[in-house]
């Protein structure tokens, strides 16, 4: 293992235990058990923490999307799963622009691969991932009234494109 990814092992952890407030240069160096300028030897800064994070939040999403195959219901099951298991990191990648100019394109291609053969092409798999996305964020947001079937919520949402 890297410095860089134990930085982002770090980061990751106080992500998701904090919030997005947490995850500044001082705060991951303390969880180290180092001073912030020790960082700067392997990270540029907190923009290169977060642009890591994202690219870490695509892989592991893509990973975990995987096991469902081509059944629409599973894959937007599993997307939902996800994101409940890891806010922090659901929130660095879909609530904030993406950092296309250091994650390599092929890692946003091979998350979104999945959804998009399902879909049928792109436009379907982005308003199946905005549909998603909505719903994760309204349950995130506890937005929904008690005792609501959100199992059902999310099969009534997605049959239509199966």
């Amino acid at each position: 293992m890297t410095r860089r990814e134990e930085i982002l092992d770090v980061a990751e952890s106080l992500l998701e235990s904090e919030g997005a407030q947490a995850l500044t240069m001082r705060r991951v160096a303390q969880e180290m058990g180092i001073r912030a300028p020790s960082l700067y030897k392997h990270v540029p800064g907190k923009d290169d923490i977060e642009a890591g994070l994202q690219e870490r939040a695509l892989r592991v999403m893509a990973t975990a999307l995987a096991p469902a195959g081509t059944d629409l219901l599973a894959i937007m099951a599993r997307y939902r799963e996800w994101a409940l298991t890891h806010p922090g990191l659901y929130e660095l990648a879909t609530r904030r622009p993406l950092r296309r100019d250091v994650i390599p394109a092929s890692v946003e291609a091979a998350a979104a691969a999945q959804i998009v053969a399902v879909a049928g092409g792109e436009h379907r798999a982005r308003a199946l991932w905005a549909l998603a996305h909505g719903l994760v964020d309204l349950e995130m947001a506890d937005r929904f009234p008690p005792g609501a079937d959100l199992d059902e919520t999310w099969r009534a949402a997605f049959t239509p494109f199966r």
